[in-house]
């Protein structure tokens, strides 16, 4: 029995594993797709065995067949599966046209907890719904909750975001983008995916007159020599070696010289085209096109016999970061610049409008060479002669570089990141030297009641910066898949309290999180304190069951990242243990089910105190073990405390002081009550007992690292 279950042990990677290329696969059959999209487009079949493996189905249209493609549909998961917000990637079926135009944007399948049963799914369905009509090769990016993007206008496009849906809506752009374009670079020419560079913008202001000899010189102008023994060489080892017999019999003579230069430059333009020539080509060139002047000598023909002016040259190819672009003859008249050889072929290249391509970057210009064995079925071996030119840098200017998209969304949301931060550095101030404060009971009664007003009203319900166990078992997800926590940066609230709460358990404890920067919790005492003033008598829970409970948070916590490892799904339903989201990112709107279950929690902590943070948590189980990083024992103690005075540990509400009088730092929500008694002599019973008696107390000597005024 022991030897069979450690050999089943032995498969559940290959489970794993198969269960993540599952959620990474297409789901929708060329069926799904002909429903979609009806008469008189047509469904093609599922292209991906090209050479970039970009699965799409291409659409045509019945009644103008000869046109060939008019657009493409794919799913987001098959190229762009960014996870989400939850940790599980969207996917949206997607539809461009052969100009770059969004035709449809539909959501298949998404895990994000706030449109799961949240805001619902209407919100996502109309924020996909203003792609359509858009352009890929628009800078699209999506408003702030706070207020639209100064940066609209031009050609940039500013979608309306979903409040209280901030980083999960800046996925789906980030996903819709990615995608589409990985699309338009396999099928559609245009600018290949994820490129983050800004694309080079031509100096029209620099016009120097140079003859050809200059242009080469100063490599403004490219020239590439290939011999009749090089060409020889990449056809070795094929059928087709040996087959040229001109250049066996002359293997150092010229078979092929390729000369290439950038015409939108105005100093290349005007010496390779004159000045009419380079007039009548800007006039044909649309914002964004490039132009390329070739020029050839040798045996090969640059311009195949079956050529027809004006359309795409069958033997090249023009590319840029691998991503084919259908450079078209400009149809111009040409003749050789004064100086140049008497070439034998020259023509003019113009990419399409909409290409994507960067000027000032490489491009590469293919000529195939085809070699033909046999008579009756010939057998045909291709091979390419290769050159990569890049324009002098010179003649161009760069933009500035854009930003990321993460970094838009913390740009966006400054305001409320100087607020929090400032807060912080408050409250950080405030537990470092806590004395002032403590003392008086109203003056921290106030303090915590307006500083936990803040977390619950700004942190909460208006910033949307509650953190919650989705985040674990999302970054568990995430992880399992094989992919980033990149994830993280596109909600900078609350990432920059994840980031302060780890710096605060080691100065602190858990106690900092869950008793001061937690929405919920902050709800939670105001509860509490409504129930008091409504003469609602607290409770205590047997001290075992306490014990009990206190101990089941951390099973739920390890079933909830289990399950997240390996049965995502289920993870989905349990995480709905949590309240979070319906209390604070959606303020009760919601079901009734989800609304009960967080009423029900309040409820109970009215009667007894902060009983979900205490009793059922699972983040809280998760920040505690955090806590324990703790290197201070911030709050100190009299030889008396515990021994046998028990003020602190019978005022204390989260029962968090043992007998002995120490700090039970797991149990602690810093609310610093105990800090105000200890230094208070109208309630410290020791520091009363020597008001009246007269009597020396000694203090007990506090630790090295404790606080100078603790």
């Amino acid at each position: 029995m022991a030897r069979q279950a450690r050999g089943s042990w032995r498969w559940w990677p290959l489970a794993l594993l198969l269960w993540v290329l599952a959620a990474s696969a297409g789901e929708l059959t060329q069926a799904d797709v002909v429903r979609r999209f009806p008469p008189p487009l047509q469904v093609g079949a599922k292209l991906g065995t090209n050479l970039n493996g970009t699965p799409a189905w291409p659409l045509t249209n019945e009644l103008t067949p000869e046109a060939g493609p008019v657009g493409y549909v794919f799913e987001s998961i098959d190229l762009a599966p960014i996870p989400g917000f939850e940790g599980t990637p969207f996917n949206l079926l997607i539809a461009v046209d052969n100009r770059g135009d969004f035709m449809a944007v539909e959501v298949l399948r998404q895990h994000e907890p706030v449109f799961l049963s949240g805001l619902g799914e209407a919100p996502l369905h109309a924020f996909v719904a203003q792609y359509v009509g858009k352009n890929i090769k628009q800078a699209i990016t999506v408003s702030s909750a706070y207020g639209r993007s100064s940066d609209a206008g031009g050609n940039r496009v500013v979608l309306d975001g979903v409040a209280k849906a901030t980083a999960s809506i800046r996925v789906v752009n980030q996903t819709v983008l990615t995608s589409a374009l990985a699309v338009a670079r396999a099928h559609l020419g245009l600018a290949a995916p994820g490129r983050q560079s800004a694309v080079a913008e031509v100096r029209t202001d620099l016009r120097e007159d140079k003859d050809f000899a200059a242009l080469l010189r100063d490599g403004d102008l490219i020239r590439k020599r290939w011999s009749n023994r090089e060409v020889e060489a990449l056809f070795a080892g094929t059928e087709a070696a040996g087959l040229d017999e001109s250049a066996l019999a002359a293997p150092d003579d010229t078979f092929f010289e390729l000369y290439v230069g950038y015409l939108n430059a105005p100093t290349l333009g005007r010496a390779l085209l004159g000045e009419r020539g380079y007039a009548e080509l800007m006039r044909q060139l649309a914002p964004g096109q490039s132009a390329y002047w070739l020029a050839a000598l040798g045996r090969q023909r640059l311009l195949g016999a079956d050529f027809v002016r004006g359309t795409v040259p069958p033997r090249l190819t023009v590319s840029q970061d691998g991503a084919p672009v259908e450079a078209r003859d400009a149809d111009l008249e040409l003749h050789p610049p004064a100086g140049a050889p008497s070439f034998d072929a020259m023509v003019v290249l113009k990419s399409p409008q909409l290409s994507g391509m960067d000027p000032g970057r490489a491009v590469n210009i293919a000529l195939e060479v085809v070699r033909e064995k046999g008579q009756i079925y010939p057998v045909l071996t291709r091979k390419s002669l290769d050159l990569d030119y890049t324009p002098p840098a010179r003649y161009f200017t760069w933009p500035p570089e854009p930003l990321p998209e993460w970094l838009m969304a913390w740009k966006a949301r400054w305001p409320e990141l100087a607020i929090i931060v400032a807060a912080l550095l408050t409250l950080s101030v405030v537990l470092a030297r806590p004395r002032w404060v403590a003392m008086d009971e109203r003056r921290m009664l106030a303090f915590r009641l307006g500083f936990l007003a803040f977390t619950l009203v700004f942190v909460g319900w208006y910033a949307q910066g509650q953190l919650s166990i989705v985040q674990l078992t999302g970054a568990v997800k995430t992880l399992v898949a094989g992919q980033g926590l990149g994830t993280f940066l596109y909600d900078p609230v609350s990432l920059l309290l994840i980031a302060f709460t780890a710096i605060s358990f080691v100065l602190w404890g858990r106690g900092t999180f869950c008793g001061w920067l937690c929405p919920f919790g902050a709800l939670q005492e105001f509860v509490a304190v409504i129930a008091r003033r409504l003469g609602v008598k607290r409770r205590r829970l047997p001290p075992r069951l306490e014990r009990l409970l206190e101990r089941g948070r951390y099973v739920v916590l390890a079933g909830l990242l289990l399950a997240a490892a390996v049965a995502p799904g289920v993870a989905e339903r349990m995480v709905e243990i949590e309240p979070f989201k319906t209390a604070i990112t959606v303020g009760f709107d919601r079901s009734w089910p989800f609304v009960a279950w967080a009423v029900l929690l309040l409820a109970l902590g009215g009667v007894y105190y902060k009983f979900f943070c205490r009793f059922v948590c699972p983040l809280g189980a998760a920040i505690t073990l955090g806590g324990r990083l703790r290197r201070l024992d911030w709050q100190a103690i009299r030889p008396e405390c515990g021994r046998p005075c028990q003020t602190c540990r019978a005022r204390c509400e989260y029962d968090a002081i043992g007998r002995d009088g120490r700090i039970i730092y797991d149990r602690c929500f810093q609310c610093l009550d105990c800090v105000g008694v200890y230094h208070d002599a109208r309630r410290c019973a020791p520091l009363v007992f020597h008001a009246r008696t007269g009597r020396e107390w000694r203090l007990h000597q506090a630790p090295a690292e404790q606080p100078a005024d603790a």
